[in-house]
């Protein structure tokens, strides 16, 4: 038996909607933030630095924590959502380090600047909102001739993109100005695995 330790967060969603595609039987363990729960010390002997999501695979005795080893972790596991042919396979791979390096943390300093200080700071607000539309520009230039990032197959690396990008419409950025990342963004939303795992532990509500 698997535990997930989550919270209702774009990092959390990644590994609620891998574990629901995957169909594996898992405990669901809330992490309420807004609390500090993610601060005692039982949380952070499975993470010391305090972060969500966690897993922790009972059967194998691995604990594994940050959302894209949580995601390599149960494909590698599986045998699924990574694709077998080599070419795929490693762009999968590739397009879930270039969203845990350049999309993920960028729009999540947007969400910060942007809404959360109000866009008190001119200069940063605007150096992270180039920094994601640079990001989405390089991912629409990639789904121009892809139906997913790493080709045909549906992967990984969609998850990983769909759990920020999800938060990134809640709050308001929209994908108008990326037309092939809103058609994919689309075609994932509608996969009824992503309708529950957005929803787990609860959904977010853009706040």
């Amino acid at each position: 038996m698997m535990e997930l330790y989550t919270d209702s967060s774009p990092n959390g969603f990644k590994a609620t909607i891998a574990l629901a595609e995957l169909g594996l039987p898992y405990r669901l363990r809330h992490v309420r933030i807004e609390q500090g729960e993610h601060r005692l010390p039982a949380f952070l002997a499975l993470n010391p630095h305090g972060r969500i999501p966690v897993l922790v695979d009972h059967d194998t005795g691995i604990t594994v924590f940050e959302s894209a080893a949580i995601l390599r972790y149960l494909a590698e596991k599986t045998g699924r959502l990574l694709p077998a042919q080599p070419r795929q396979r490693w762009a999968a791979i590739t397009w879930l380090q270039f969203h845990a390096a350049s999309m993920g943390p960028m729009l999540g300093q947007r969400v910060h600047f942007e809404l959360a200080d109000g866009g008190a700071n001119v200069a940063a607000t605007a150096h992270f909102r180039h920094l994601c539309d640079a990001a989405l520009a390089t991912m629409d230039g990639r789904l121009a001739d892809h139906v997913y990032l790493a080709g045909d197959d549906y992967s990984i690396a969609d998850i990983a993109s769909f759990g920020w990008l999800h938060i990134a419409d809640l709050v308001g950025f929209k994908l108008d100005d990326w037309p092939h990342v809103a058609a994919w963004y689309a075609r994932v939303a509608a996969r009824p695995a992503v309708q529950l795992g957005i929803t787990l532990p609860a959904p977010a509500t853009g706040a």
